[in-house]
């Protein structure tokens, strides 16, 4: 992508509208731009589902949070910006959903940190030493099945079916599931783009059918490790225990949906982004070429800066507090645009520039600091930088040969489809 020389004034900024999200991305990074100078917190109404029998709890709106120090302000203080009233998404969930999705993404202390120690126990060094050796084979294999039987889609080749792998494998799904498991979380992430969910069909039905199939098939899987535990994480959350507390199977279910969503969708479409972001800086990508040890560390955090997966997170305000100079009450919904705070020129030299070497690069690819933090960040570090380290290595002309299919939604910056030779 160009740097951004257009501009889109405060007026015709709408962040709820699914029109201002189907703009070119050279557009929407203007628009942020604009609201980052002229109104970095600013609200707008809340999202009305389409196409869906669901009734939604009324709700006041929101805060769009734009710059790179408030949205760390904001996550630095779980105590008052919580994430468990209504979850995380932006349109308050029903009662019903916040329980089905309640994973650590949704949920505040005391449960929060209790979830996260039972899991950080079962991310053992050992564990993590066993997926981080698999990560090389499965990219080798990956671009090796993508060169001799590829489709000239590199999401379909390789930016969807690589992290798919190591995040089966690291729970012990079965192969036969994958394709399962490939697409419940694409309905699940769709926010109804039609590429996944067929117009006419009720979204929200889909997203609650989609989590059921996942929940059925970890359930099963939970049920059966229990009994005959085997080295993968699934056997090792089952049966973790901190102070005679386990994983509810929900919690487990609820847990493998979010790993799903974190550690395939985060490093599929990074990888796509990057190809994209390769071919218009041509001159960056022969920089990591020439020098890939030297800068394979910043040119991994540029990658997930540039392409910032996850656009957004919800919190909700717990009492009275005062984000630059804006008052917030209880109730108050803010949005922490990490697209936005990625893009923060107070934040970063020339963020409009791919710069595989860029140094500082405090970006928010993974979150911003504080309980919350992604917990797979280390993994998918990894997987960007072995995936492109196999690629550029042997097959340094590989390059994108048309422009990518985006996924139309405010809440993954996803490629549906991206056209590529090697």
């Amino acid at each position: 992508m160009d740097p951004v020389t257009t501009t889109l004034r405060l007026e015709d900024i709408d962040l709820t509208n699914l029109d201002f999200w189907r703009r070119p991305l050279a557009e929407r990074e203007a628009g942020f731009a604009t609201l980052r100078r002229e109104r970095p917190i600013a609200h707008f109404d809340d999202i009305v589902i389409e196409g869906t029998d669901f009734v939604f709890p009324p709700a006041g709106g929101y805060y769009a949070i734009t710059r790179h120090h408030d949205v760390a302000e904001i996550s630095r203080q779980p105590e008052v910006f919580l994430s468990g009233p209504g979850a995380v998404t932006i349109f308050d969930l029903p009662p019903e959903m916040v329980e089905y999705f309640s994973g650590m993404i949704s949920t505040d202390d005391p449960k929060h940190v209790r979830l996260r120690r039972i899991v950080s126990k079962a991310f053992s060094p050992r564990n993590i030493r066993a997926v981080e050796e698999s990560v090389e084979r499965v990219a080798e294999r990956t671009v090796t099945n993508a060169r001799h039987r590829g489709t000239g889609d590199f999401v379909a080749d390789v930016a969807a079916p690589f992290p798919l792998e190591i995040i089966c494998s690291m729970m012990g799904v079965p192969a036969s599931e994958h394709d399962t498991v490939l697409r419940c979380s694409n309905v699940i992430l769709s926010n109804g783009d039609p590429a996944f969910i067929p117009q006419g069909h009720d979204p929200i039905v889909a997203v609650l059918e989609a989590g059921a199939t996942l929940t059925e098939l970890m359930m099963d899987l939970a049920k059966f490790r229990v009994d005959q535990p085997i080295d993968d994480i699934t056997s090792a959350l089952v049966n973790a225990e901190i102070e005679s507390e386990k994983l509810t199977h929900q919690e487990l279910a609820s847990f493998f949906i979010l790993l799903l969503a974190a550690g395939n969708e985060t490093t599929r479409n990074a990888l796509a982004h990057s190809l994209v972001a390769f071919g218009d800086f041509p001159d960056e990508k022969q920089r990591l070429i020439d020098d890939f040890e030297g800068l394979a560390k910043t040119a991994t955090d540029e990658i997930v800066r540039w392409s910032t997966p996850a656009i957004f997170m919800r919190r909700t305000v717990a009492r009275e507090y005062t984000l630059s100079g804006v008052d917030l009450v209880e109730g108050d919904k803010v949005v922490m645009f990490y697209n936005s705070a990625n893009r923060d020129e107070a934040a970063f030299t020339r963020p409009e520039l791919f710069d595989v070497g860029r140094t500082p690069n405090d970006h928010f690819g993974f979150g911003a600091p504080g309980p919350h933090f992604c917990l797979g960040a280390h993994l998918a570090r990894r997987e960007i930088t072995v995936m492109w380290h196999q690629l550029l290595s042997r097959y340094p002309s590989i390059h994108a040969v048309a422009p990518p299919t985006p996924l139309v939604s405010l809440f993954i910056n996803g490629i549906i489809r991206l056209p590529y030779e090697f």
